[in-house]
């Protein structure tokens, strides 16, 4: 009987090493090292019999350049997010807080590629729950093949029977490969699972999804190096308690990693939004202090959020700063700069600021709609529901020009708004080409007297 062996790995970059260590000595992190069972000779089993010729060196002139015809998934909210479509042997990790929709939303997608044939391996729920599932989705593909199975070998001989044309993985953190000792979810597993089926999608060409789990400070489960393996890196977020849910692309190698898709979770599954203005602000006849319009850019894609903010007398010493969805540090900064350059007395008051529809916005163009909504709560005087804003606000007050002013204006009047307060130093700027009053201003004061004259 051979000898078991085991090492230690480390949980956040996958090192290994004969020995406990507090600290990683390649990512600096502490209490990080799990014991894991390890067999070092073990007969190489052929995953899957894809011809595997040995690459030979070849000079760049003399690579053919193709054009490769991306795969329309039937999601038009997913296809933006990867670049226009998905890309024929593309390895995309999916991960996402438990209870978010992940496997619905991969279901999804796999039951309306009507066109592709996909076969969709489950190692969490059984071909029945799936089913379930399916119905209620409410969508029939007769392509779509269930495979409820862990075992990474067994799942290449089925797609070698099979042949799809994509892949989905539910999840990697079940796999096992029987040529790894260590239990299924481990460091050693995660990673030659991967790395199996990364060479799969290379040499066939064929497009796989994996899902991946979150630990509980957010990132994605497993050796960091399985970031850096896969083409492709998303992020489906969002709060249970609310209805929308936010993809992003943390990384891409074929597109932008900008790009935002918003869904809808309702009860047959995950409603694509396309005009995401609609739902971010709110539709109210009242004019109500403290709320301002910005337009904002997630990508290539215009939209106008609405920004809240409350200010009020200081019941402490000291105030409170509270900011949801805005970088507090830049909020603290836009109060000193209306302290300081418009004369606003802020130092002693509470000041709550939250971005509706629970988006994370870093685009300093809404600095303007920001501070706007700070002086409305502490005048208690509404801005008018017909005005947006797009600039930011320099730390000498002057209001500053911001990337792809067009495109915002266009979408402030495709919902109707009758002014748009903008910087006066955008160039190529002109009134003529658009039906909305554009307020050109230089300076935090004009602002003032625009909307609280």
């Amino acid at each position: 009987m051979a000898k078991v062996k085991s090492a230690f790995f480390c949980q956040h970059c996958g090192y290994e090493t004969p020995k406990w260590l507090g600290k990683c000595p390649s990512c600096n992190e502490w209490n990080t090292f799990v014991e894991e069972l390890i067999q070092k000779q073990v007969p190489q089993v052929v995953a899957f019999s894809t011809s595997q010729q040995s690459a030979e060196p070849q000079a760049i002139e003399s690579i053919a350049s193709r054009e490769h015809q991306r795969i329309s998934l039937g999601d038009a909210e997913l296809g933006r997010v990867l670049g226009g479509g998905l890309v024929p042997g593309s390895l995309v990790l999916f991960g996402g807080e438990p209870g978010i929709g992940k496997s619905t939303l991969m279901l999804q997608v796999a039951v309306q590629s009507l066109s592709t044939k996909v076969l969709y391996v489950s190692g969490e729920e059984s071909d029945q729950q799936i089913k379930m599932r399916s119905e209620r989705i409410g969508v029939r593909n007769e392509s779509c093949f269930i495979l409820t199975e862990t075992n990474i070998q067994n799942i290449f001989q089925q797609a070698e029977k099979t042949q799809p044309e994509l892949l989905v993985i539910d999840s990697i953190q079940t796999l096992y490969s029987s040529q790894i000792e260590s239990s299924p979810g481990s460091i050693s597993q995660i990673r030659e699972c991967t790395a199996q089926l990364l060479r799969y999608a290379k040499q066939s060409n064929v497009p796989v999804f994996l899902i991946g789990h979150i630990t509980k400070d957010g990132s994605l489960a497993g050796p960091k190096v399985l970031e850096h393996m896969v083409d492709t890196v998303l992020q489906f977020e969002g709060d249970r308690n609310h209805v929308y849910r936010l993809l992003r692309s943390v990384k891409n190698r074929f597109g932008s990693t900008n790009e935002l898709g918003i869904y809808e979770m309702n009860s047959s599954g995950l409603r694509q939004v396309e005009n995401p203005s609609e739902i971010l602000i709110t539709n109210t006849d009242n004019s109500l202090s403290g709320i301002s319009i910005a337009a904002t850019l997630e990508g290539m894609r215009p939209m106008m959020i609405e920004v809240q903010a409350l200010v009020s007398t200081a019941a402490y010493g000291t105030p409170q700063r509270t900011s949801t969805g805005f970088d507090a540090k830049r909020l603290n900064m836009l109060l000193a700069v209306m302290e300081k350059r418009c004369g606003f007395k802020l130092g002693a008051k509470d000041v709550f600021l939250n971005i509706a529809g629970g988006l994370k916005v870093d685009d300093p163009a809404i600095d303007l709609a920001v501070a706007a909504a700070v002086l409305s709560s502490n005048a208690d005087l509404p801005i008018g529901r017909n005005i947006a804003l797009a600039a930011e606000v320099g730390l000498s007050g002057e209001i500053r020009p911001v990337n792809r002013i067009d495109q915002r204006i266009r979408e402030a009047e495709k919902l109707g708004f009758e002014k748009m307060i903008v910087s006066r130093y955008n160039k190529g700027l002109s009134q003529k080409d658009f039906s909305i009053e554009l307020v050109p201003c230089a300076k935090m004061a004009e602002v003032v007297k625009e909307l609280f004259a």
